[in-house]
């Protein structure tokens, strides 16, 4: 229960603290607001129609006869109400489609924490505030995942036999798909242009050039196996420029993909119910987690050895700068187009957490991707939640806590030797061996 409160007030705190005032000063510069500048007036009368007729007073009037036209007039009427904000409950006369924009402003989070030995749920916040927002975005919402997809890509790579040391050099890459077209994905890194740069800078960096040139050394139908095994269920298309995460996925599904990294590439399945008590106390049905094996122990090693630095000195370090927690961990932060979803993925070896932030609607964001990043939206509940539990002692969880490493992977790129280095895919074994 304590660490349920802390999940709950590191997100009040972040959302209302620090990320709603900062977009409702953006907000005041928006023609529509709160709907980015990049939609037309047509697009925007789709999403609040479609709004609209989710609405109780849309099925209670539809209900009673009503035309769309008549309903929506209705909405236009001003009338007394009493509407969320971060400082509390205002009463206040708007009308209901002005109340459907002033909801739609609020940035809503999805949170959740488990055991990655057990599978026990520690936290669960599916949004904001239930009273006002009761759409689950830990199972119930699916959004764009980002560069938290990354690490299961390396993954695959680590699988055919890639190291953390091989290197490639740092231009824009070029992939064709299946049916010709040419795909030349974008990159927020301007730095090293032209030079030659490893496999583990590049996710320690969320560079999406080496990204790119992993996936052009994989198959995207491999790759998209990889993911199910991970966890993640939607259907995907097998496409080159899913390495950067365009598939759609919830929270919770993330939270179980990343305790592989913390496993030794065991993945362990969200146990949300241990047992089931008749009024009686009698015990009619007990529950185990579920547990797949996702990663050989080497690629596993190789793997935490990468998403440790992303935390110590990549795009997770401000869990060190602003939030001083020492503790061992690792990490991958994850932006969507637009800045549309934040995300925020953290682990140390007992104990796996998952953070996505945004707006209602995908064309509700900053437009700034200083504001809008993973970095900036998601990764600070993370760290105030972590915060929050190191301070309290009796939950038994502290920052000396390591992840056991065998010696010779303390630094994959030291024990990578040259005969190492020029294995092919057939004498690692490889993922189809991963799937026999």
């Amino acid at each position: 229960s304590k660490m349920q409160k802390y999940a709950e007030e590191a997100v009040t705190e972040h959302l209302g603290g620090t990320l709603q005032p900062a977009f409702m000063a953006e907000r005041s510069r928006k023609a529509h607001p709160p709907f980015s500048n990049d939609l037309t007036v047509s697009e925007i009368n789709d999403i609040l129609n479609t709004s609209i007729r989710r609405t109780e007073r849309y099925r209670s009037m539809s209900s009673a006869g009503k035309s769309f036209q008549e309903i929506k007039k209705s909405f236009d009427k001003a009338i007394p109400m009493s509407v969320f904000t971060w400082k509390g409950v205002r009463d206040t006369v708007m009308s209901p489609l002005d109340s459907l924009k002033h909801y739609k402003s609020f940035f809503r989070a999805g949170f959740m924490a488990m055991e990655p030995a057990s599978g026990k749920i520690k936290a669960y916040v599916g949004g904001p505030d239930y009273r006002y927002f009761q759409y689950d975005m830990v199972n119930g919402g699916r959004r764009q995942i980002g560069s938290t997809i990354k690490p299961y890509l390396y993954s695959l790579a680590m699988i055919e036999g890639i190291s953390p040391c091989d290197e490639m050099l740092h231009v824009q890459q070029r992939l064709t798909d299946e049916n010709g077209r040419l795909w030349e994905p974008r990159n927020s890194n301007k730095k090293r242009i032209g030079e030659m740069v490893s496999v583990q800078l590049g996710l320690q960096n969320s560079d999406n050039w080496v990204t790119a040139w992993l996936m052009s050394q994989l198959s995207p139908y491999t790759f998209v196996r990889l993911l199910h095994s991970f966890g993640l269920k939607n259907e995907m298309d097998p496409v080159v420029s899913i390495c950067l995460g365009t598939p759609d996925v919830s929270v919770g599904e993330m939270v179980s993909g990343y305790t592989t990294f913390a496993n030794k590439g065991i993945r362990v399945e969200p146990l949300y119910v241990t047992r089931i008590e008749d009024p009686y106390g009698n015990t009619i049905a007990n529950f185990n987690s579920q547990m797949s094996e996702v990663l050989t122990e080497d690629a596993s090693y190789k793997m935490l050895h990468m998403l440790k630095n992303v935390i110590d000195g990549g795009t997770g370090g401000r869990i060190r700068a602003r939030y001083g927690i020492k503790a061992p961990m690792g990490g991958k932060t994850g932006t969507t187009q637009n800045n549309s979803d934040g995300w925020f993925m953290g682990f140390t070896p007992s104990l796996v957490s998952g953070v996505w932030v945004g707006g209602e609607d995908r064309s509700i964001h900053f437009d700034r991707m200083s504001e809008g990043q993973g970095a900036s939206m998601a990764l600070p509940i993370y760290g105030l939640y972590m915060q929050k539990v190191y301070a309290d002692k009796t939950l038994g969880y502290s920052q000396e806590e390591d992840f056991d490493i065998p010696e010779q992977y303390q630094n994959p790129c030291k024990m990578a030797t040259e005969e190492e280095r020029k294995q092919t895919p057939a004498d690692v074994g490889g993922i189809d061996k991963m799937f026999e």
